[in-house]
């Protein structure tokens, strides 16, 4: 597949799903330009697009919580991405392995 038969958005964004390629668990939903794939591509590290920044970023990049992609696959309408990477230590901001760590009925506030 080419790049340029991907979807993107109105913003040049394309959403992408990462996922631990040994555990199958998914760790996080970010999004990617064209420049954040060809450097994942490139580095065979996952790279992003930070929506709030402005800016590419390496996953890890500043707290060393790498992830080594291992394989990129797109969806059946070609508007979506997954990630398969190995995780260095936990994906999330927050301190969890993965994102999405609470459920819809928890007490918790985001």
């Amino acid at each position: 597949m080419e790049l340029e038969s991907l979807k993107f958005d109105e913003r040049g964004l394309i959403p992408v799903i990462t996922q631990d390629v040994n555990t199958k668990e998914v760790l996080m939903l970010a999004y990617a330009n064209k420049e954040a794939i060809m450097k994942t591509l490139e580095t065979g590290f996952a790279h992003y697009w930070s929506r709030s920044r402005k800016k590419l970023w390496k996953k890890g990049e500043t707290s060393g919580n790498v992830q080594k992609v291992v394989e990129i696959r797109y969806d059946c309408d070609c508007d979506a991405l997954l990630y398969l990477v190995e995780q260095k230590g936990n994906a999330c901001h927050t301190g969890n392995y993965s994102c999405f760590y609470r459920r819809l009925d928890d007490e918790v506030r985001c």
